[in-house]
């Protein structure tokens, strides 16, 4: 066995075949992308197929299912104000904690680098609970979270859908206990070019870098904010003004898989699917505050008996699919048509002048767009 894929848009990078191959001959290793591969070591391999079971993007029917839909805000204030949304992945995360459970989200860790992390107290969740816009280690953690269940704790895992599917392949069973909470996900950037974003702030402001919120509600515009700590002083400015930001939703430092990606739409083998409820304007206007409401989609009889343990402590409305549908549900992002250039530059260029050439070229791009929009009109 020498390859795991055959183009790169058939790994998500997961890394669910490097924690289930017990002879380590699976490893992961960064490409000039900054994403992160499976190489496997062919001395070491004795061909056993595991790597490939738990693949969560190899194709795999479906399952017919009686969905409910819902529109949700935690009622504590801070907490939504804390969280990404309308705040039901820490009501989730309570619950479990509560139970004397364990909780695993992303992260920031040492160099603002994005992994996922055991949950065990309240006190710790605030680490996990806001968006981040970068791909996540899950090295050892497949292992770590088969252990616990093993031993009969309740285990809450939040992430991609790419992830959650990696992680029940791995287990390979059911587990009572187990919630995997998965998200409506517009596709993971690059590591690399995260890692190269946050050396670059540090540079330019002589400190390091201590903290990022893609997400801020301070200006109550549904997390349109962007904010980071560096050097101790706090500095702030709006989502698509942040150079990093503006390449996450240009296109251009998605990962291969995300645009052909198979989990955009509502059939999903989770639990639980959390997301913005984008149009919720349309839907419920009087829950529209600027502050965030969470589409929750319940997929299975373990989701909705939780729901009606959870549910006093959220308002929320009941909704049909079609409330809910939103571009992720119903296909993967495009990638940007200038995606090979982009990652060219990325290759050959110092970040700061990588950075200061696309900024260049996308204010000029936005400056054309408005010209040859004035002489249409």
């Amino acid at each position: 066995m020498k390859n795991l894929y055959i183009k790169k848009e058939e790994c998500c990078g997961c890394g669910a075949c490097v924690d289930v191959c017990r002879r380590g001959a699976v490893k992961m290793a960064v490409d000039r992308e900054g994403f992160w591969y499976p190489r496997i070591e062919e001395a070491l391999c004795v061909d056993c197929g595991q790597c490939k079971r738990v693949c969560p993007v190899k194709k795999r029917d479906g399952e017919g299912t009686s969905r409910q839909y819902f529109g949700v805000q935690v009622k504590k204030e801070n907490t939504r104000y804390l969280s990404s949304s309308g705040g039901m992945f820490p009501v989730l995360a309570e619950y479990v904690l509560k139970k004397q459970g364990v909780v695993w989200g992303a992260a920031f860790g040492k160099n603002m680098r994005v992994a996922h992390r055991e949950i065990r107290s309240i006190e710790e969740l605030d680490a996990v609970k806001r968006t981040k816009y970068v791909q996540s280690s899950l090295k050892g953690v497949y292992r770590r979270i088969d252990a616990e269940l093993k031993e009969g704790k309740w285990v809450l895992f939040a992430g991609t859908p790419c992830q959650a599917e990696g992680l029940r392949l791995y287990l390979n069973r059911f587990f009572p206990k187990l919630i995997l909470m998965d998200l409506v996900c517009y596709g993971v950037p690059s590591p690399g070019i995260w890692g190269d974003y946050v050396k670059h702030l540090e540079r330019k402001r002589r400190g390091r870098v201590t903290d990022f919120s893609f997400r801020d509600k301070r200006n109550k515009d549904n997390g349109h904010t962007c904010v980071y700590k560096a050097g101790g002083r706090e500095y702030a400015g709006s989502l698509y003004s942040d150079i990093y930001c503006r390449m996450y939703f240009s296109n251009h430092t998605l990962r291969p898989s995300c645009h052909a990606c198979r989990f955009c739409s509502v059939e999903r083998k989770s639990d639980f699917t959390i997301g913005d409820f984008w149009g919720i304007e349309k839907v419920k206007p009087d829950m529209e505050d600027g502050m965030g409401t969470s589409v929750v989609i319940l997929h299975t009889r373990k989701a909705r008996e939780i729901w009606e343990e959870v549910k006093d402590s959220l308002s929320w409305f009941r909704c049909e699919e079609k409330d809910v549908l939103q571009p992720r549900l119903t296909c993967p992002t495009a990638a940007a048509e200038s995606r090979r250039i982009f990652m060219i530059f990325y290759r050959l260029l110092p970040f700061s002048m990588f950075q200061a050439l696309y900024f260049m070229c996308a204010s000029a791009k936005e400056l054309m767009k408005r010209v040859f929009g004035t002489f249409k009109r």
